[in-house]
């Protein structure tokens, strides 16, 4: 008995932000794949034509990586709210199960921005 694509993308809606990122790393364990993968994957495959180098060089898309939340964790729940727009558990939650990767696929300039942001707030964050 199969389930079709229209039957897990409603089950997948019910689900709470954070049950979805639950179920993505599950499919990235069972299937040893990254979701970050398939996002470079259009990137990747335009650059096959020229030197793998230069694709590697022109990276556009960048991911912000939380690695401590320091000293004061609510005002680092407050900043994740506000940079995610998660809602007060799911940012706990978040800050909490660090390194927790806060945004994925972004411009380097906005990738920056929220690490100066996650960093005035007392965390610890890195560009990846």
């Amino acid at each position: 008995m199969a389930v079709s694509k229209e039957e897990i993308l409603d089950a997948i809606s019910n689900m709470t932000v954070m049950e979805v990122v639950d179920l993505i790393s599950m499919m990235e364990e069972k299937f040893g794949v990254s979701a970050a993968a398939f996002a470079a994957a259009p990137v990747a495959a335009g650059g096959a034509g020229g030197d793998a180098g230069a694709a590697a060089e022109e990276r556009t898309e960048f991911n912000v990586v939380m690695t401590s939340f320091g000293d004061n964790k609510v005002n680092v729940i407050k900043v994740v709210r506000g940079i995610t727009g998660l809602g007060l558990k799911e940012a706990k939650d978040m800050v909490e199960g660090v390194p927790a990767t806060i945004k994925e696929g972004v411009p380097k300039a906005e990738a920056e921005d929220v690490v100066k942001q996650l960093t005035e707030a007392g965390a610890a964050a890195e560009v990846k």
